[in-house]
């Protein structure tokens, strides 16, 4: 019996959601205590440049999980994939919570560390192609937009999570406390979320435009490069703004606030209503691109972020509460205009049998150059120049190559999923 629409969108946003969690929670911990618990030897900003190593080390191992969840995605399904992933990630996060740190296992603990976030970047990997395809292919093509743009609010919602978690954390507790147990909460708590995710996604059916499809190649990855390659390099280039933005705009900026002298719990904050805006401000883009096609809006996401960066730094200089949630806020809401109509734009760019390989390896690819680099080029930018103007020109540049790779794509909107688009 086929699972309804609705029941497939719930089950990719928790799973995604909780996944997000899990990802976002290192990013937010690498940025705010990792620096102090496994690289202690370090000043404050080369431990946290460290941290953040350790961070992107999650983004190099996700395209190797997007081709390895494509491959099997594209041959058995998406569902037994989606299931797989979450279990992975819902592991590693935990087992980070119970790691042992620099003071007990000395330099051994961040290559433990660093082990355990290859995990998570290699679920991950294969989570988000997974997760918008069979929203995707169960969903109606006038509707597509829409219902895929709800597992891309599982990203804010998992940073809406961590973010919240740790924010409490730090406020109830005194520093010394979250530095010695604290921390480790948010990621035990993963292991409870998981079941929750896991119990759902075991409910749902199988996509029905992959049931009723043919293997075309007998390796998905060869069909991709032989026919879609040119859609590789749209998604990889549509990225480049959408990813580099998120991470500044969520992860690093909260570095960049206490070089500016902003307390924890002010942008902590911040970040938490914006990533609640976010939220539900996503399904929106997605519901407009399928009315005005996933171009234009793509297009102006892309411009808006090039531009508002340069407003972004300053308003946070200002130390003032409500500023810097407004820079974050218009940032996220630029943002959202890209990532709304993604995963339908990019599901649309692809056939059946090559789908969850094609749309996996452009957009992690893309992830490695884009998200992975960002808190540490944005770091090292700030090292070298005590300005945030290299930064926002960093990202300005990512909006430019953005533009370009999505004015030459075709427009996809309303295209019929159980085509072999290739042909055409």
């Amino acid at each position: 019996m086929a699972t309804s629409i609705k029941k497939i969108v719930a089950a990719s946003l928790i799973g995604t959601t909780i996944e997000w969690y899990d990802f976002f929670l290192y990013g937010s911990a690498a940025a705010l205590v990792f620096n102090q618990l496994f690289f202690p030897e370090s000043d404050p900003l080369t431990g946290t440049l460290l941290s953040f190593l350790t961070y992107a080390v999650g983004f190099v191992a996700r395209p190797l999980g997007g081709l390895v969840f494509g491959h099997f995605g594209d041959r058995v399904g998406r569902k037994t994939l989606l299931v797989v992933s979450l279990v992975m990630m819902g592991t590693a996060t935990f087992l980070i919570g119970c790691l042992p740190t620099y003071e007990t296992l000395g330099p051994a603990a961040a290559l433990v560390l660093t082990g355990l976030r290859l995990v998570q970047g290699f679920a991950l990997g294969g989570e988000w192609g997974g997760a918008v395809l069979i929203v995707s292919e169960h969903g109606d093509d006038a509707r597509r937009g829409f219902w895929a743009s709800w597992p891309q609010a599982g990203a804010p919602g998992g940073n809406l999570l961590a973010t919240g978690v740790l924010a409490a954390l730090a406020a109830w507790q005194p520093e010394e406390t979250f530095l010695a147990w604290g921390w480790r909460v948010p990621f035990l708590l993963s292991g409870v979320l998981v079941l929750i995710g896991l119990w759902i996604r075991l409910t749902i059916t199988e996509s029905p435009v992959f049931q009723e499809s043919a293997p075309e190649e007998r390796a998905p990855i060869v069909g991709v490069l032989r026919h879609h390659w040119k859609d590789v390099l749209v998604a990889i280039g549509a990225r480049l703004a959408e990813n580099i933005s998120f991470y500044l705009l969520t992860v690093f900026v909260i570095t960049y606030a206490k070089t500016a002298g902003v307390e924890n719990s002010t942008v902590l904050t911040a970040v938490l209503i914006a990533s609640a805006v976010h939220f539900v401000t996503i399904p929106m883009w997605g519901a407009l691109s399928d009315r005005v096609g996933r171009r234009p809006i793509y297009l102006a996401g892309a411009a808006g972020i090039g531009v508002w960066i340069f407003a972004f730094f300053p308003l946070v200089d200002t130390g003032n509460f409500l500023a810097i949630t407004v820079a974050v806020i218009v940032g996220l809401l630029f943002h959202g205009m890209m990532y709304g109509p993604q995963a339908a734009f990019f599901s649309e760019l692809f056939g059946t049998r090559m789908r969850y390989t094609g749309v996996s390896i452009g957009a992690q690819l893309s992830a490695i150059v884009a998200g992975a680099l960002a808190p540490i080029i944005a770091v090292a930018l700030l090292r070298a120049y005590s300005s945030s103007l290299p930064i926002s020109l960093y990202l300005g540049l990512a909006a430019v190559l953005t533009l370009g790779a999505v004015y030459a794509a075709r427009e996809t909107q309303g295209r019929d999923l159980a085509e072999r688009i290739h042909t055409r």
